[in-house]
């Protein structure tokens, strides 16, 4: 009998690895699918990372989530994700960061304060839902998703209520993020700017990745840095946020806020790249074009793990007027951000 139980557990125990590591091969199917579309006369405008997370969208909506394997699509929409961005520290100049870093964590600050405050005054005014408009503020100042699920236990939001602010952020800082590969040819930034622009202004972190790859690896480094720096404002947001819930008596026992552990590693790869790769150890040119071609992959796979979040019918049905919130502070930031740069 004992034996009966334990091969049990041993085969539910294969099932699960095996649905996860199908998860995994799930979005690398979608990601060189975006490759292939993305020689597509057209569509090589926007770049792999966009034509995989379109195509990732559009299995979504027409068969729906692969709930099966969600445990290996999460897994390369977050572990994956955060370590293309140490692997992208690697092509960091650090002698920029340290000339233009302050400026960056202050324009971060700004774009946080603006967006949580604006949002929350006109989510009042149209009569949203204040709960998810909040949610919604906090992931479009932060780091969209990731900052969206790190805040909702402080602030006692219901699953439903955390599950579409998830949806809403996907869904329209991907938009975005399109509209920025689309439009780049044609506006009047530099590359660093456009970099520094993408950051200050799209939701996530591979948001920013998917709109200023196409503008160069300084460009896209840039952004990533900036953007990194509204990830770290997580935590003394967070801290915030709990004192305020303390003060009104409703926090949660037990919470904990998880520090941005991958920030450490993206500033620890850009210090190799910068002082030490080439100078003190001889890497070949070949790996490190190698590597960049892996993390651009990986960051492929994230976009479709992001992808397969997005549900229109979801939003229909529950989210119109946060849509619309989120919609307009989102308009309005891109604007206000392109006139600093």
């Amino acid at each position: 009998m004992k034996s009966h139980i334990q091969h049990s557990k041993l085969l539910l125990n294969k099932g699960r690895l095996f649905r996860f590591l199908f998860g995994i091969v799930l979005t690398m199917i979608f990601a060189l699918a975006g490759y292939v579309l993305n020689e597509v006369p057209g569509f090589h405008y926007v770049g792999p990372l966009a034509c995989a997370m379109f195509l990732a969208i559009l299995y979504r909506q027409l068969w729906g989530y692969p709930e099966a394997v969600r445990s290996g699509i999460e897994f390369s929409a977050k572990k994956i994700l955060r370590g293309a961005i140490v692997l992208y520290g690697l092509k960091l100049n650090m002698d920029v960061v340290i000339h233009q870093g302050l400026g960056l964590l202050l324009r971060d600050v700004g774009t946080v304060v603006f967006a949580i405050f604006f949002t929350v005054w006109l989510a009042k005014r149209c009569k949203a839902d204040a709960s998810l408009s909040l949610l919604l503020g906090i992931g479009t100042g932060v780091c969209g998703a990731a900052a969206i699920a790190a805040v909702s236990p402080l602030l006692k939001s219901d699953d439903e209520d955390t599950a579409i602010g998830v949806g809403l952020i996907a869904l329209v800082g991907t938009v975005f993020a399109i509209l920025f590969t689309v439009l780049r040819p044609w506006l009047p930034l530099t590359d660093m700017q456009y970099g520094i622009w993408s950051d200050i202004s799209l939701h996530e972190i591979a948001h920013v990745a998917l709109a200023a790859a196409p503008a160069g690896q300084d460009a896209l480094a840039m952004g990533l840095l900036a953007k990194l720096g509204r990830v770290f404002l997580l935590i003394p947001l967070s801290f915030i946020l709990m004192y305020w819930m303390k003060r009104t008596g409703k926090i949660r026992t037990g919470t904990k806020v998880e520090f941005p552990w991958f920030l450490i590693g993206f500033i620890a790869a850009s210090i190799l790249g910068s002082y030490v790769f080439g100078k003190y150890i001889v890497v070949p040119p070949n790996l490190m074009n190698e590597l960049s071609q892996l993390t651009t992959f990986m960051l492929t796979m994230a976009m479709v793990g992001m992808g397969l979040n997005v549900s229109f019918k979801t939003l229909r049905e529950k989210a119109m007027l946060p849509l619309l919130v989120l919609s307009v502070t989102s308009i309005i930031l891109v604007g206000l951000t392109f006139v600093t740069v």
